[in-house]
């Protein structure tokens, strides 16, 4: 969020409506080259997304 937020200097919602991959694209257009940390992959986004889902009408 803070990179989003405060570095890229992005709106909350074009933030929010962002896929992690745009994210990613946006970050290295920022600062070039490959980002170092790892990405979760299919089985953990899932995981996640049951783990916190999103809640109708917030």
């Amino acid at each position: 969020m803070a990179a989003g937020l405060g570095v890229l200097n992005l709106a909350p919602r074009d933030f929010w409506s962002m896929t992690p991959i745009e994210l990613d694209a946006a970050l290295r257009g920022a600062f070039g080259g490959e980002l170092t940390g790892t990405h979760p992959d299919r089985a953990a986004l899932d995981g996640l997304i049951h783990d916190y889902p999103d809640i109708e009408g917030s």
